[in-house]
């Protein structure tokens, strides 16, 4: 039966085992804390499922999902560990992901009401993590008074409602936790900051009556570099695919880590043309002599990013060649001057670097962005190959 890898000639092979590795290899740095893998996001463009059983098979104790659909697809493949998301937005059925045992976090009281009524309805008792804004000033609820000499917040409203709800019986509050801004610079002092604030929203909600399993707050950064962070429970994600979330500090390797993603596709065209040919849209490069030019069948469609354009770099026959001029919606070219590329030869965009290869980092630099935004921006034209892991 013919398949998209036999149509596409382009593809991310996504190596389990190293996904696997690196997730032992956090829960070392951790000692008795517990790790959530965060899975969210296709598995950070490596695909949701073989990634979450491979990072269960690390030691993952828990998985995290950001949306419900992703937390539901989990549940529906068979996976009966721990799952959090937390964008559930007012409108949103609950329902199912109470039915599913799904655990949802809760940043207002709203969202604990409708939590509670599928309880009712389902007979099944609801389980949530209140989220804290302790500094990011995204989701959450704010644990800082707004007014000087006002002792009311918004935490306090929501563990209020949390503590008489799980006094019902139809709320059990399983978690407290909190996400840091500065996780990646970590003698910043905002680090500090909302470490102290997430310490006084737990005392907060304890003296509510709450009793929470679990409270955490360290991302991949702070699980790396902030140890006094780590609570009952880290919840890496970047990390957890091999990639640095502090660049600047250490790479994957010094981490310990190592990239579970290799991207690669085959030559489509390639041809001799003369000095002085402007090359893709706009002519933004103009081939300075006589060379081949090889055309690569992957685009901004695709996931490059158009600010790569006349930047990323990519490995050819074991040299490196960066892509000359603009990304297209398809394609992009690549000047590779004297070798002799055929069409079908293999264009590594990036992997673990092993043999010379760029890497996501690598990519992140020249678009001027992070890796994250490298991994994830692929999309589902590009097939995944997961190797390892007992594929």
């Amino acid at each position: 039966m013919t398949t998209a890898l036999d149509l596409w000639p382009a593809r991310a092979t996504v190596d389990l085992d190293a996904i696997t590795a690196n997730v032992r290899a956090l829960r070392e740095r951790v000692g008795g804390a517990e790790l959530m893998a965060v899975v969210k996001a296709d598995a950070y463009g490596h695909g949701l499922l073989p990634s979450a059983r491979a990072a269960l098979s690390g030691g993952a104790c828990a998985l995290g999902a950001a949306q419900p659909t992703e937390a539901l697809a989990l549940r529906a493949a068979g996976i009966d560990a721990p799952v959090l998301t937390w964008l559930v937005a007012p409108g949103t059925d609950v329902t199912p992901l109470v039915a599913a045992g799904v655990e949802v976090a809760a940043s207002a009281p709203w969202l604990l009401d409708a939590m509670a009524t599928a309880a009712r309805e389902t007979g099944v008792p609801a389980t949530v993590h209140l989220k804290a804004d302790t500094g990011l000033g995204r989701n959450g609820a704010r644990s800082l008074p707004v007014h000087a000499g006002d002792p009311r917040t918004d935490w306090s409203d929501l563990v209020d409602r949390a503590a008489r709800l799980e006094a019902e019986g139809a709320v059990r509050v399983r978690g407290l936790f909190t996400h840091f801004a500065y996780a990646d610079a970590p003698e910043h002092p905002t680090v500090r900051g909302q470490q102290e604030a997430f310490a006084d929203a737990v005392a907060v909600a304890e003296r509510a009556g709450l009793r929470p399993e679990v409270r955490h707050m360290a991302n991949s950064a702070a699980t790396l570099t902030t140890p006094g962070a780590a609570w009952d429970m880290v919840r890496p994600g970047l990390a957890v695919y091999g990639l640095s979330p502090v660049p600047d500090l250490a790479s994957a390797e010094e981490l310990g880590l190592r990239p579970a993603m290799r991207v690669t596709a085959r030559v489509a065209v390639a041809k001799r043309v003369a000095a002085g040919e402007g090359v893709s849209y706009g002519h933004t490069y103009v081939t300075p002599a006589e060379t081949t030019l090889v055309d690569v069948p992957l685009g901004y469609a695709d996931g490059i990013p158009r600010h790569a354009s006349g930047a990323a770099p990519v490995q050819v026959h074991g040299s490196r060649f960066t892509i000359a001029g603009r990304v297209c919606m398809d394609q992009f070219v690549v000047d590779v001057g004297d070798l002799p590329v055929e069409a079908g030869d293999e264009v590594v965009l990036f992997g673990a670097g092993d043999d010379g290869e760029p890497t996501a980092q690598d990519w992140a630099d020249a678009a001027g962005t992070i890796s994250y935004e490298i991994v994830t921006r692929f999309g589902p034209r590009v097939p995944r190959v997961h190797v390892g892991g007992g594929s």
